[in-house]
């Protein structure tokens, strides 16, 4: 990992907001948590959740295109990824998120999770926020997915993903 030197000093965010329900199926794999571009964003001043993606990829269609879940860091360095999830009240035993490293196979490093955490179900909604550390590469996106156990699709109502990247020598 190698720290650009016309980088800005100081850390670099990227804070995405996705207030509109996402479903996720039944008993499925994870699912990757999609975000809005642009004003509907919280903040992207560093270029990390662009509609055109370094890899050269155009998301069309962010509500349905996990490509929309990506945060491609702006420099390597060490990261701290944060997340705020909300799902719909349901018949859950357990509720599942982690953070992941490349969840779509786009580079040839091998994609692995991280932070990832099985929680049973609270009275009414359910409310959770995390936080995470670790090294990060702009040519790795990273991602937050969900997944649940209850009997049939339930949403996700209100998700936040954010990444803080320090500068490391």
């Amino acid at each position: 990992m190698s720290i650009d030197a016309t980088d800005p000093p100081g850390v670099q965010v990227c804070s995405l907001k996705r207030d509109t329900p996402q479903p996720v199926p039944a008993n499925s794999p994870y699912t990757v948590v999609r975000f809005p571009f642009g004003s509907a964003e919280s903040t992207d001043r560093f270029s990390m959740h662009q509609v055109n993606q370094p890899d050269g990829y155009v998301v069309t269609d962010w509500d349905s295109d996990d490509r929309s879940g990506l945060i491609w860091p702006s420099t390597a360095g060490w990261g701290v990824l944060y997340a705020m999830i909300q799902w719909e009240a349901g018949n859950y035993d357990e509720l599942r998120d982690q953070f992941v490293r490349d969840p779509l196979g786009l580079t040839p490093a091998p994609g692995d999770t991280t932070g990832t955490e099985h929680r049973p179900p609270s009275p009414g909604m359910q409310c959770w926020t995390k936080q995470w550390g670790i090294f990060v590469d702009p040519a790795v996106p990273l991602a937050l997915r969900v997944t649940h156990d209850d009997g049939v699709a339930r949403s996700v109502v209100l998700a936040e993903f954010k990444l803080v990247v320090h500068r490391s020598a």
